[in-house]
């Protein structure tokens, strides 16, 4: 067969088809990376939840307007004393609480509110979080121990927070607990009554 011959039966230059196959390789390099961020994004979504601080409750562990990350409650499902949450009480309209966990089922919670000293189990708590002492009483009877699958709450600025010790909020049953606070994604600016400070983003204890 002649070089004329093997023209004229359309075989294509080398040239082309070394550009069809570097589009074939980056159609499919672009595939697996579509594919990887879809299986990402559904983990994220799955294992992780974003919340913003409304109020002055947490402060200054947290401020109004802070940007949190939550380990969701797919995975975070065994409260400890000492974890900060996210809950969303029928009680409360159905809206987003943040607080800390004092106590955990079967646990026994007293606070002396003219000392704004808390006990759990007869032992005072030494909480270097708190912005003010627990003085404010807030109609809950003490001492009160925890109900099974239920946790003990309370606001880090304690005589500006509803939490457990308010009987319309109370014990917060587990199954209404988002996540725990993971993470400051942003700093928040308290209500316009501090500058946002960037460097207390990171891991929140």
């Amino acid at each position: 067969m002649s070089l004329f011959e093997k023209k004229a039966g359309g075989e294509k230059p080398a040239t082309e088809e070394k550009k069809l196959t570097m589009q074939q390789a980056l159609i499919s390099d672009l595939r697996d990376v579509l594919f990887v961020l879809a299986i990402f994004m559904v983990v994220y979504m799955l294992l992780f939840r974003v919340v913003v601080v409304v109020g002055p409750s947490m402060y200054d562990t947290l401020v109004d307007g802070d940007r949190l990350v939550l380990l969701s409650n797919v995975v975070y499902n065994d409260p400890k004393q000492g974890d900060i949450i996210v809950a969303s009480k029928e009680s409360f309209g159905g809206e987003c609480i943040v607080k800390r966990v004092i106590a955990t089922e079967g646990q026994t919670v007293d606070i002396d509110f003219s000392t704004g000293t808390v006990y759990v189990d007869g032992i005072a708590l030494e909480e270097l979080y708190i912005s003010s002492q627990t003085t404010r009483p807030e109609g809950m009877l003490f001492p009160l121990t925890v109900e099974e699958d239920h946790v003990f709450v309370l606001g880090d600025n304690r005589n500006d927070s509803k939490d457990s010790r308010d009987p319309s909020i109370g014990l917060v049953d587990e199954r209404e607990i988002l996540g725990k606070v993971i993470f400051l994604l942003s700093p928040g600016d308290h209500m316009g009554t501090v500058e946002r400070d960037f460097s207390r983003i990171g891991w929140v204890d």
